[in-house]
């Protein structure tokens, strides 16, 4: 059977401000995001099976993605833990994220990547990830780069 690559995307708001950047990114600014998920496989072959024909249902990757990264990051704003902002997290008054790393479209799609490998399907793996945090700026973690 054939190995077979599925992509689908999502939308999530975001905030942010990298403590040591030298320009303008350290301020707090935020970020329509654009998170291309890939998974690969072969397609399920069996009579009956609701997924027949299919690696994984979009709607499931669809269920997994919003549950573990865009309901967590949609709407907030994220800091690295040396921030100023994560030291007194009750003055923010905005649903804050503290991160052990500044909070790059590189550090996040990385994370994003980690948090998959551990909720996706065995039978689904993960191939690589686009996170655009502008229209001509992303980043791109790869599966195959990461072994």
């Amino acid at each position: 059977m054939a190995k077979i690559r599925i992509t689908k995307a999502f939308n999530f708001e975001m905030a942010h401000a990298l403590k040591d950047h030298d320009g303008a990114c350290r301020n707090i600014h935020g970020h329509t995001y654009e998170l291309f998920v890939t998974i690969f496989g072969e397609p399920r072959m069996q009579d009956g099976h609701p997924a027949n024909g299919m690696i994984m249902d979009f709607k499931m990757l669809k269920e997994i993605v919003n549950k573990h990264i865009v309901h967590h990051y949609d709407h907030a704003f994220v800091v690295s833990r040396k921030s100023p902002w994560a030291n007194d997290p009750g003055a923010m008054n905005c649903k804050l994220i503290v991160l052990p790393f500044e909070p790059t479209s590189e550090n996040l799609v990385a994370e994003f990547a980690h948090i998959l490998n551990d909720v996706l399907p065995a039978d689904a793996k993960l191939h690589s990830l686009r996170l655009r945090e502008t229209t001509t700026a992303y980043a791109e973690w790869f599966a195959s780069d990461n072994q």
